[in-house]
């Protein structure tokens, strides 16, 4: 397959710059370097570039920036949006039969970290880009390029709380094996913490046990999940209930000690419908009873700030053109996007993109070199429908 040499050129940049972003400080690093590459490339496009600071930093401090870049080609209303994030995940070097952050060819895919999530879909929006030079855009293309999709998302809130970008339709571009997707959960992860009283575990009645009471939490938020999923129901996705997942718990510190202080940590994944606000409200009226009860003092608070359920309409326009110009028909999926904050803003949006999720966030993450040709056929066509 004859691949350009400048999407090539470009692909492999980008995944020269580290720009992982994690919770963990110790691994989280800045997506700058990515996103001073991306609004360099597209001015020489020819496009008008804006850089966005994330809460907490700005383009002209040192340390770990965390910036966002607004690309746009022409004026007018409507117009389409082509998002995607800069950052990745963290990654286990160790586990890599290739370099991680070299851009390495080879068995018909494209090797390194973020080459299918999902930093390679701003190289294929470019070479799509390239068959305008010369036309006049009748509405706007904007790219848009988000920091800290892997962890808060913060990126997309920071561009969204601004009210921006403005058009009339949206398509980010994660790795759906060019399947247009109309519809994802949302998630919400969540901490309780308890602090009793430690004690000689000889005489229970020195302290005020946290696992003992955490164990009644637990079996309060099992029923929970329970009742959410005899009142939630949606055939749409493949798993048609809410979830709640207990993911980790830590506690106490010796065996002969009374335990004085644990902590829970658990997600829920939302169905179109459920509200992240009255699903804490629900949770903390189920668990402080039980603290009071063992005379623990309980601390609800997110982990970060939630991402409520994804859904464009079946019938939607641009769900429609997209089903028309891939080929497949519209789908959901299990993992979260930027979806809901776009939505928001008023524009028609779905997840549509090159590569395979199955690929992400593992040792040898590829993109295979036969999703390329017709993303970018495809993006081409998009373009031309919206904003010529």
């Amino acid at each position: 397959m004859n691949l350009s040499a400048d999407l090539l050129i470009h692909l492999d940049a980008l995944i020269r710059l580290p720009s992982v972003s994690s919770a963990n400080p110790a691994l989280d690093t800045s997506n700058a370097p990515v996103i001073e590459y991306l609004a360099q490339c597209f001015t020489d496009l020819g496009f008008t570039t804006e850089i966005i600071a994330s809460p907490g930093t700005s383009p002209e401090t040192a340390g770990n920036r965390k910036l966002n870049l607004i690309a746009t080609l022409g004026s007018g209303p409507g117009g389409l949006v082509l998002a995607g994030h800069t950052d990745t995940v963290p990654l286990n070097e160790e586990l890599w039969s290739v370099n991680p952050f070299r851009l390495t060819e080879k068995d018909g895919r494209l090797y390194g970290l973020g080459s299918t999530d999902m930093k390679s879909f701003f190289p294929l929006v470019m070479e799509a880009v390239k068959a305008f030079k010369g036309e006049t855009l009748k509405q706007p293309l904007i790219v848009l390029a988000t920091a800290d999709e892997e962890t808060s998302m913060q990126g997309a809130r920071t561009i969204a709380e601004l009210g921006r970008p403005k058009a009339r339709c949206a398509i980010i571009g994660e790795p759906t094996g060019m399947r247009p997707i109309n519809a994802h959960k949302g998630i919400m992860m969540e901490s309780i913490d308890l602090l009793g009283q430690s004690g000689h575990s000889s005489d229970p009645d020195l302290g005020r046990n946290a696992l003992d009471a955490m164990h009644a939490v637990i079996s309060e938020l099992i029923v929970f999940r329970g009742d959410l999923q005899k009142r939630y129901n949606n055939p749409i996705f493949t798993i048609p209930r809410p979830t709640l997942n207990l993911g980790c718990i830590h506690g106490g510190d010796n065996p002969n000690r009374i335990c004085g202080q644990c902590c829970l940590e658990y997600d829920i994944r939302l169905l179109p419908g459920m509200e992240i606000a009255a699903m804490r409200d629900e949770i903390r009226t189920r668990v402080l009873p039980i603290a009071e009860r063992f005379g623990v003092q309980a601390t609800l608070k997110p982990l970060f700030a939630g991402l409520p359920a994804f859904m464009t309409a079946p019938d939607n326009e641009l769900v429609r053109t997209a089903e028309r110009l891939t080929g497949n028909s519209a789908a959901t999926v299990a993992f979260g996007t930027e979806g809901p904050l776009l939505q928001k803003l008023g524009m028609s949006t779905i997840i549509l993109g090159p590569g395979d999720i199955d690929q992400a966030h593992q040792p040898d993450e590829y993109l295979s070199l036969d999703r390329i040709q017709p993303c970018i056929d495809v993006l081409k066509k998009l373009i031309a429908h919206y904003c010529l």
